[in-house]
């Protein structure tokens, strides 16, 4: 009788415990459904907020899926291909989106829809690769399929030292817009060196004084959010990915969205980055038994966390 192959993943069961809740266990390994690969993990990626999204906890039915596994975003090997699943192959290096309400990538293996994963060019480490898929697609879509940024246009970009921002302040400044970052002061050098045209210190600088401008990509919400709203200019746009905005700017209009996965975009931003266009920033770099600890609130890294599983 065959017996069945375990993997060692993060699992997280107890909604009430959030964070605490996390372990690294032991779990089957997953099956490749149809049009599936399944992908032997090299680096993954997280959102410290997915543990409050509804699908880390129901199936797109509602059920209760625990223990789920978190982390959506992959860097790896396919070493499985689910029926009727085209242009993969076993052995090929993917990086990409897991779905949002299955199991994902703070795991040894992962079962992945094969649309959802891009080819990675040989020279483009696996670190560097889990840090692009949810920020860069996110930045991307952002700026120019909600915000229509264009050459000459401004774009005021909020945490420009974090995943999304960091990598946004690369792709305005390479399209030719004038680009505003902020952060706290200790990014200033960091924002400047991607190739913001100014930097606003929250903390010190009036964030008021700033704009107008065509484009605001808000990804902290609260206060900040709706203060910048005041700072887009008539015709412009307000990108949000924390939360639906309550009001549109004047003379403007004010989006929220989530990041939608898209094969040939990946493929492009991977290419920017094999061509030195672009680079993630990488903060941290785990093993997979440290990936709970890497959850913690409160904690603040430049650029993205990324977890090692396999090398």
């Amino acid at each position: 009788m065959d017996t069945q192959r375990m993997m060692k993943a993060v699992t997280v069961s107890d909604r009430e415990a959030g964070v605490a809740g996390l372990t690294l266990a032991e779990l089957p390994e997953p099956h490749a459904a149809e049009n599936d690969v399944v992908v032997c993990v090299h680096a993954a990626g997280f959102t410290p907020g997915e543990l409050d999204w509804p699908a880390t906890w129901t199936d797109r039915a509602g059920r209760d899926r625990t223990p789920s596994v978190p982390g959506h975003e992959v860097s790896g090997v396919v070493v499985g291909l689910g029926f009727g699943t085209t242009g993969l192959t076993v052995g090929q290096r993917v990086f990409g989106l897991t779905d949002w309400a299955r199991d994902g990538s703070l795991a040894e293996l992962v079962a992945v829809e094969a649309r959802n994963l891009a080819p990675l060019p040989a020279g483009i480490d696996h670190t560097v690769a889990a840090a692009l898929p949810i920020s860069g697609l996110t930045a991307w879509q952002a700026l120019f399929d909600h915000g229509r940024l264009e050459i000459g246009q401004s774009a005021l970009i909020h945490g420009a030292a974090g995943g999304v921002g960091s990598i946004a302040v690369q792709l305005a400044h390479d399209a030719g817009a004038y680009v505003i970052g902020t952060g706290r002061a200790r990014d200033r050098d960091t924002v400047l060196g991607l190739g913001a045209d100014e930097f606003v210190d929250l903390d010190g600088d009036d964030l008021d004084a700033v704009g107008p401008v065509d484009v605001v990509l808000d990804v902290i919400g609260r206060e900040i959010g709706s203060r910048s709203l005041a700072l887009v200019r008539p015709g412009g746009t307000f990108v949000t990915i924390a939360a639906p905005p309550r009001e549109q700017p004047a003379g403007g209009r004010a989006i929220f969205f989530v990041v939608e996965p898209d094969r040939a975009r990946l493929a492009d931003l991977a290419q920017r980055v094999r061509d030195g266009r672009l680079r993630p920033i990488v903060g941290e770099v785990r093993p997979l038994a440290e990936a709970p600890d890497a959850f913690a609130a409160g904690r603040r890294v430049p650029g993205k966390t990324i977890i090692r599983v396999a090398d």
